[in-house]
This record gives structure tokens, sequence and C-alpha cells, in this order.
């Protein structure tokens, strides 16, 4: 089968594309390069150069005929979605109104979007699963959740089935090693913690310690990429058996302490990693941890990577080659 991946040079969309790859699928990669990377490119994959405010060019790589696409072209930064939402509002909603329109017109009728946490906002009750009340704090989470809503009314209207993947926090690389380029620009916790251990920065900051938490710092639930990856190939494989639209959660369900992670990553490591406590950051809650039992039960997916050792293990593989440079 075919499989157009939209964004399939990023970090996430490159393990995407490996997986499909991995299940055999013939994978398609369309990119222009923004934040992915010709490092993470495939050789067993074709990739057309284009941008997804294009029409012209998602309407010339959808030609070809697909059996589905994977939609992972977004502005992600949430903060700066808070100063500058009209350009996150045109990126991120207007882009996936050309995607969905010329998939339609294409006859591409199973779409795999990459959602995100951000759509639930605030937690009012732990763990959160997929009936929580998604009120999002910020303008990133808000662009999510309208695509949601599209997807849902292109259902209706239209017979795309789609699967809206909530991720949690998504962090490790591929164990193997195939994925070549490292994520631009970072702003999660892991790969700011191996920054520091690698000396590219001097030090991380730590946002508050006096949080209602075992040890006073936030906790997040962590999801390796390549779990992740998989569960979108599981989620179009079920649109293909059941003809049916879902939304699921992908994390881990366990919660890791920034003071844990950063202790971890040292032992790993074998890097002193300084850090400093700072005050908190506006908006960080205390805890944040998914329920994935929608995607296990439905999916069968049972993350393989998303133990604390293996995502800092198998980040470190990917930061240690900068030390003493």
């Amino acid at each position: 089968m075919r499989i157009l991946v939209i964004g399939g040079a990023g970090y996430i969309g490159s393990h995407v594309a490996r997986a499909f790859l991995d299940h055999g699928y013939a994978v398609t990669v369309f990119d222009n390069f923004q934040t992915g990377l010709r490092e993470n490119l495939f050789d067993d994959a074709l990739f057309v150069h284009g941008d997804i405010m294009r029409a012209d060019q998602l309407r010339a790589a959808m030609a070809g005929g697909f059996d589905g696409c994977v939609h992972l072209a977004a502005l992600k930064a949430a903060g700066l979605s808070m100063l500058q939402p009209e350009i996150y509002a045109e990126a991120n909603i207007a882009g996936t109104i050309n995607i969905l329109n010329q998939a339609s017109a294409a006859g591409i009728s199973r779409v795999i979007f990459s959602s995100s946490a951000a759509v639930y906002g605030a937690p009012q009750y732990l763990p959160i699963d997929e009936n929580h009340p998604t009120e999002p704090e910020n303008f990133y989470g808000f662009t999510k959740l309208e695509i949601e809503r599209l997807l849902n009314w292109y259902d209706r209207l239209k017979g795309m089935r789609y699967g809206a993947i909530r991720y949690f926090n998504a962090a490790g690389y591929d164990v193997p090693g195939r994925i070549q380029g490292l994520e631009l620009n970072p702003e999660n916790l892991l790969p700011i913690v191996m920054e520091t251990a690698a000396g590219i920065r001097p030090k991380l900051s730590i946002f508050g310690d006096d949080y209602p938490t075992r040890d006073g710092s936030c906790i997040r639930d962590y999801v390796h990429v390549s779990d992740l990856a998989e569960a979108h190939v599981s989620a179009f494989e079920y649109l293909l058996q059941h003809d049916q639209s879902i939304t699921v959660n992908l994390g881990s369900q366990t919660g890791v302490s920034v003071f844990e992670m950063v202790e971890r990553a040292r032992a790993i490591t074998g890097r002193k990693i300084s850090a400093e406590v700072t005050g908190r950051r506006a908006g960080d809650p205390s805890e944040l941890v998914a329920s994935s039992l929608k995607a296990r039960e439905l999916l069968g997916w049972v993350p393989k990577f998303s133990d604390v050792d293996t995502l800092i293990a198998s980040t470190w593989k990917m930061y240690e080659k900068f030390v003493n440079r």
C-alpha cells in the first residue's frame, strides 16, 4: 500500500516514515525542510519537496494515488503561538485545510493526524483520558483542536476517515540509530538535558521545586517516538479494517519528574549535567499523565521503548558526538 507522510523529514515524521517502511508500505515523504532535515530521508522512500501552503504542490504530489496520508506538518512552539497566533493559524489550520481539500480531490479517504495533549489544557483529573474536557491554554493547542473538529466534519460530509493521535511528551530516538538528524531547536526537557550533558549549553533550568509532587518538580508522561510511530501504522490499519474514525491518547501512563529525569541522565551519560532551580513558569501544571487504555484496546498498542533508561540512552547516542568538540 502507498502512504504519503507529510512532514516526514522532521523529528517525529522521520520515525513515522521509518515505521511504515518497516511494515512494508511504499512511502512518499512530502516536506519543505522548514524544520525537517535531508539527513532524515531514507533511500527506500520517495521524496517530494513541497509546502502545505501551496495547494498546487499538494495536488501534484497526491496525483499519483495513495491509500492514505499522515499529516505531521505544523508549527509547535506553544509559547510562540501566543505571540504570533496569525502565523500558527495560517500554518496549522489553513495548511490543514489545503491538505484535506487536496486529499479529498485525489480520493484519499484515510488521514492520520498528529494531534497533541495540548488540546486538554490544565488537567481536571488524572490520568487524562479522551473524555477529558478540551480547553486548550495556548493557541497551539487551539489549532490542534480546531483541526480535529475539521476532520470530524470531513468525516461526516466527505467520508474521510481519520485517526487523531494525541501525543503527550515525545522523546527518544530510533534505537538502531537509523535516524541521523537531530531535532531543530528542541524545547522539551530531555534534549535540553542532553545538550547540557554534551556541553552545548552550560546548564539547564529547572522551573520550580515546590510543586505538590513526590520531589517538588513537575511530573510528565514521556513516550518514545518509535512507540508513537508504531501507533501511526496501527491507527492506519484500524481505519482500513473498521472504516471508522478514532481519537486516541498516546503516553506511557507513567509520570517522570524533572529531578528524576536529570538524575537518571547523569547516571547513564556519566556526565555532571549542571542544573539550576529557578522560578515556576506560568501555566505549568504540576503533573500530566495520560491514560492510553483506548489505544491499547483498539489498536493493540503497547509501548516497547518508553522506559526512562531507553529514552535517555537512545537520545544520548545522538548527542554524545558533540562532547569535546
